[in-house]
């Protein structure tokens, strides 16, 4: 389990490691380092999602690690409140970015190698009301990005729970 603590509240989500090993290690990798603390939610998209885990406030974004293997066919499905791996146009390019689907997202899911699809490797188990919060905001465009929050949703923090 992690904790998220944001400007708009918390939440937590709780990692498949079974079904998505590499994901998992890494994600708890970039929380164990503290990488996520300061950086923000710099792409909202209401009934679709919401991104972070890259940028800092002033759109800056951050160093990551070497990227990791795509995970999208373990079986799991971008469904509302999970939690995938966001990547660009090479299917394993995935680093710290990560996103939350707002709505259930089935062509996200692995369909192929004409679509690979965005492994899913958590879900929100507390807090979905703060992510439905952070999909309400206002965006606009800031430094190149288009969706992106007029006023910053931060990460505070992001640490290991103890297991409910």
């Amino acid at each position: 389990m992690i904790r998220f603590e944001t400007s708009l509240g918390d939440f937590t989500i709780e990692m498949y490691p079974a079904e998505a090993p590499v994901t998992v290690a890494n994600f708890e990798k970039y929380v164990d380092d503290g990488h996520f603390d300061g950086t923000i939610f710099h792409r909202v998209i209401p009934g679709f999602v919401i991104q972070g885990g890259g940028f800092t406030e002033d759109m800056t974004q951050k160093g990551t690690r070497a990227p990791i293997a795509n995970e999208a066919t373990n079986g799991l499905r971008n469904l509302r409140g999970s939690l995938s791996m966001a990547r660009t146009n090479d299917i394993n390019s995935a680093t710290s970015q990560f996103f939350v689907n707002l709505v259930d997202n089935a062509f996200l899911d692995h369909q192929g190698p004409r679509n690979y699809g965005y492994a899913v490797f958590a879900k929100v188990v507390e807090g979905m009301d703060v992510i439905d919060k952070i999909a309400a905001v206002q965006t606009g465009r800031r430094r190149g990005h288009d969706d992106v929050p007029l006023e910053p949703v931060v990460v505070k923090s992001a640490r290991r729970a103890a297991a409910a």
